[in-house]
């Protein structure tokens, strides 16, 4: 009986998690709606040139504010490949400089310049708030966890080794729902301090798909979304 724990485990594990990306906040490709207030190509990328050029500076202030020897010189990137889907992601190079990459197609899904002010803020404040690092952290601690168990349990070095790598990438999306919620909460800030309005910012999420509240999913519901920025938007 001893035998089979480590392959319940192992496939309790498996059916519950699929692998993460473990240095970046990088969301699954978005996909909007069309819509019959969709701007040209040309306005969009105004659109966030003038976003860039005001919530860059906002978010490297409150970068430099709230962290300690963390690096704040935001590198804000546009993906060149244009056939890539709708997406932001907050990732750090090589030297642990954040960088934010937007897909063309995302930019050209906004309405306003509101909306794109709001998408940078929010992918500026994952960084802020140090995701990347908490989301290893969470990961370490999941393959740990799973590791010693599958060790007690009798599982050879194979199994050990592969439960230990599920484990991890289930540890990553623990928290990966918080997460987006406190990059709305900041990202909310950062947009207003920027000049802009978050809450009409936050109308893109109603153009995107729902991915309701999905056990170990990493995005919350819109609707919740949309609730943090509006408790969060008033007196900013």
């Amino acid at each position: 009986m001893r035998s089979s724990i480590p392959t319940l485990l192992f496939t309790a594990l498996l059916s519950a998690c699929v692998a993460v990306e473990p240095t970046s906040t990088r969301p699954s490709p978005v996909a909007t709606s069309a819509s019959p207030d969709r701007i040209s190509e040309s306005t969009a990328a105004a659109n966030f040139r003038a976003a860039v050029a005001r919530v860059e500076p906002v978010a490297e202030n409150f970068c430099r504010q709230r962290t300690s020897n963390v690096n704040c010189d935001f590198l804000i990137r546009i993906d060149p490949n244009r056939n890539a889907p709708p997406n932001a992601f907050q990732s750090l190079d090589r030297s642990g400089r954040p960088v934010l990459t937007f897909t063309q197609s995302l930019i050209a899904d906004t309405r306003n310049r509101d909306e794109i002010a709001f998408v940078i803020g929010h992918e500026s404040a994952h960084h802020i708030e140090q995701h990347i690092a908490r989301q290893q952290q969470s990961a370490a601690t999941g393959a740990l966890v799973g590791g010693l168990i599958a060790t007690v349990a009798g599982a050879n070095s194979a199994t050990v080794n592969e439960i230990s790598r599920v484990s991890a990438g289930v540890g990553a999306r623990r928290y990966s729902k918080e997460h987006e919620l406190e990059a709305d909460a900041l990202g909310t800030v950062i947009t207003a301090r920027a000049g802009f309005d978050p809450v009409r910012g936050a109308a893109f999420f109603m153009r995107i798909p729902d991915p309701g509240d999905r056990f170990l999913g990493t995005h919350p519901p819109n609707s919740e979304r949309i609730e943090v920025v509006r408790r969060t938007a008033p007196g900013l």
